[in-house]
């Protein structure tokens, strides 16, 4: 991971146009690809950010980050106060609490809840960034990475956004798509998800264990 600290300003060019005005930030750059931009304020949510495939070229006063879809994150650089990197290795991931892991082991019981026909392939099924919750089939055979959570919230889209762009790299499971499952979603999750082509399912918990009619609802 890479740590820069610098007086910059920002501007991405996409689906829409962005501009950040000079201030010193954080420009954070994982092993992974991804860069993201933070300011001292607004809690642990970046200011903008770009996520694998990308590249990042670095020239003498700017950076220009590209990805697949050719969409760019422009930063200007005016002074650079530090400039680290710190090699952290691989993470054990996520350790869910008691909430989550159950709802992982109730839906990995009753995939079919998610959709007719549906079958379940693995649980934690493996990447080289994190295991997918549940890896599962659809009535047509495809496959459907499954991403779970109590609260769903943006950072979990990103996750299982991240998660598809590996598994889409195996020719053996693409074409895959991809599910949010949660007990709540936020109303930025959904919009996201819906971008990205990820289909959103609220779980109730009582439903699942078999208290209530076993029908979660499909947004």
């Amino acid at each position: 991971m890479r740590l820069v600290i610098a007086r910059c300003s920002v501007d991405y060019a996409g689906r829409l146009t962005a501009h950040l005005p000079m201030a010193p930030r954080l420009l954070l750059v994982k092993a992974d690809g991804s860069i993201s931009i933070h300011a001292d304020g607004g809690a642990y949510k970046p200011l903008n950010w770009m996520t694998p495939p990308c590249t990042l070229r670095e020239e003498a006063d700017r950076w220009v980050v590209t990805n697949k879809a050719g969409e760019t994150i422009t930063i200007t650089i005016d002074e650079v106060f530090s400039d680290t990197s710190h090699e952290l290795g691989l993470d054990p991931g996520l350790v869910k609490d008691g909430v989550e892991a159950h709802l992982q082991a109730l839906l990995a019981e009753r995939c079919d809840v998610l959709g007719a026909g549906w079958r379940l392939v693995r649980r934690e099924y493996p990447t080289d960034i994190g295991p997918v919750d549940l890896l599962c089939r659809d009535a047509e055979g495809r496959h459907v990475a499954v991403e779970i959570k109590r609260r769903g919230e943006i950072d979990g889209v990103e996750q299982l956004t991240r998660y598809l762009e590996r598994l889409e790299r195996d020719p053996l499971l693409r074409p895959v798509r991809g599910v949010f499952a949660a007990q709540e979603i936020k109303p930025q999750a959904r919009v996201l998800a819906a971008e990205r082509g990820i289909d959103c399912v609220v779980l109730d918990y009582d439903e699942l264990r078999g208290l209530e009619p076993d029908t979660p609802r499909l947004w």
